[in-house]
Order: C-alpha cells, then structure tokens, then sequence
C-alpha cells in the first residue's frame, strides 16, 4: 500500500497528513502525538476518526499542522485523517458522517469593523 495524502482545516488550522500502513503511530510535526497533544480530550479528538472507523494500530500517521490553536488543529488532524481514510476505504464514510468527522467546521472568526472595539461589540458609552 502506498502512501495517501490529504488534508484537514479548521479555523485557520491546517493539517496535512501522511497515512501508510504501519503500527499505530501517529506523529504530529516530529513529536509523538501524546507529547505535541497533552490533554486527554485534544488526544481522543485526534484518535476519533480512526477509533470510528475500526482501524487502530493499522496505520501509521504523519502529520504537518501549522496556523490556529491546539483545538483547531487537533480537529484539523481528525478531519483530514477521516478524508484518508475515506479514500482508502470508502465503506466506512456512511459512520464517519454519522458521528460528524467528515463535515469541515467553517466558522472562522469575524473581522474587526471599523468604529468598533471588536466585530460588533461597540466603544464603552460615556455622557461626559
């Protein structure tokens, strides 16, 4: 089996995945993914897509993610690592959308506006 590519976004996150046949490792920007993800919920968020598909320890991981915060790019990983694998095998879409892995979030931050402190929080009022 050759190498399958793909790539996962979420807010200005993006991941970009290498997944090969191997023994379960998944490693994130040279680190392991337990080191670069050290909560528990962000390591379940990276691991979902694979845990649903019936695949662990089938697939070695590596993962190149820059941009956003540790959130975004932990569901940046579980979105592209659900393409991969999607790819590989297209049987296991139909769970993959049921629990929601294979949808990309695009809710991005609002611009600031002009004449307001934030998008649409306005200046503190004053009548002095």
């Amino acid at each position: 089996m050759s190498t399958t590519n793909t790539s996962g976004r979420r807010k200005t996150a993006v991941a970009r995945i290498y997944l090969s046949a191997g023994g379960g490792n998944i490693t994130v920007n040279g680190k392991d993914y337990k080191e670069y993800f050290p909560t528990l919920p962000l390591q379940y968020i990276v691991t979902q897509s694979i845990e649903v598909a019936g695949a662990a320890g089938n697939f070695d991981v590596k993962v190149n993610v820059n941009g956003g915060g540790v959130k975004g790019q932990a569901e940046a990983v579980r979105l592209a690592i659900a393409k991969a694998l999607v790819e590989l095998d297209p049987e296991v879409k139909p769970a993959l959308r049921a629990k929601g892995l294979m949808t990309r979030d695009d809710r991005m931050v609002e611009r600031k506006k002009p004449g307001r402190r934030k998008a649409r929080r306005r200046f503190q009022f004053s009548k002095r």
